[in-house]
């Protein structure tokens, strides 16, 4: 039974728009995630699940809860390489789905970056979310549906 887990602290509006709007249209179970209160269309296969405040507690709480075949929304490198170790896709919100030969360059970049950040080097934060990361986004979900279509199945979360 397939899932989308979406780490919703940071997720942009206009991609959980797109997620309601897939969820509703094909049934899939979709979880937010986030340490903040969202709200959610009501749907009996759209959840929300708030986690107490603290470090990566959202994304500790979304891998313990995702499974292979699963598919993760997250701009966060580090649980993105977790969720892809335990089986599942990671797709972040510009479209881009990391795999298991992406994700460790993703990592080692990451790191890379954050080394000249902590040296007092500026990098520069990402650039401007544009209609052409939406449409991306889109095109990977639409494919990922379109996969598993036949794995979704609702699902009561506690």
């Amino acid at each position: 039974m397939a899932e989308i887990w979406v780490d919703a602290d940071a997720c942009p509006v206009v991609i959980k728009e797109i997620l309601f709007k897939a969820a509703q249209r094909t049934q899939v179970p979709l979880t937010l995630v986030a340490n903040h209160f969202l709200r959610v269309p009501a749907a009996e296969n759209i959840h929300f699940r708030q986690v107490g405040g603290g470090f990566d507690v959202a994304d500790h709480w979304i891998v313990l809860h995702c499974a292979a075949g699963d598919l993760v929304i997250t701009a966060d490198i580090p649980l993105a390489d977790e969720v892809i170790t335990k089986g599942a896709l990671a797709l972040n919100p510009r479209g881009e789905l990391y795999t298991k030969s992406s994700i460790k360059a993703r990592l080692n970049m990451r790191d890379f970056m954050e080394t000249l950040r902590s040296s007092g080097i500026q990098t520069g934060g990402p650039d401007s979310f544009h209609q052409r990361d939406r449409q991306a986004f889109a095109n990977q979900l639409d494919r990922w549906l379109a996969q598993n279509r036949a794995h979704f199945a609702v699902k009561k979360h506690d």
